[in-house]
């Protein structure tokens, strides 16, 4: 069991938060921008200051952009058109049965009766 000497007085500990109110309240009211030369230390990047891009910076940007993209539209055709030939084989199957596949179906379609 605590005795009296080991808790702190609610009293004193009210009047000591009393006292450092005012030192808090002045912490809280600096100007909270920093100073235009002072240093800013790391900020999200959504908190940074903007800097316009000059015209020729812009240019660049988007010439590598647009090698970028170019690039990446060659890669995307040459990876359609590199597929390995099929085996002659299949092919002539697949062509035996895209003809009688037609066949069949233009029977079917017909108005012919077939006896």
């Amino acid at each position: 069991m605590s005795t009296s000497e080991e808790r702190p007085n609610p009293d004193e500990a009210l009047a000591r938060a009393r006292a450092a109110r005012e030192q808090m309240a002045a912490a809280l009211d600096e100007d909270q921008e920093p100073e235009v030369d002072e240093p800013v230390g790391w900020q999200p990047i959504w908190q940074r200051p903007r800097k316009p891009k000059s015209k020729a910076a812009k240019k660049e940007e988007l010439s590598k952009q647009r090698k970028r993209l170019q690039d990446a539209a060659k890669r995307r055709l040459a990876a359609g058109n590199s597929r390995r030939p099929r085996s002659r084989q299949s092919r002539i199957g697949n062509a035996a049965a895209r003809r009688d596949a037609r066949a069949l179906s233009r029977v079917r379609h017909s108005n012919a009766w077939l006896w």
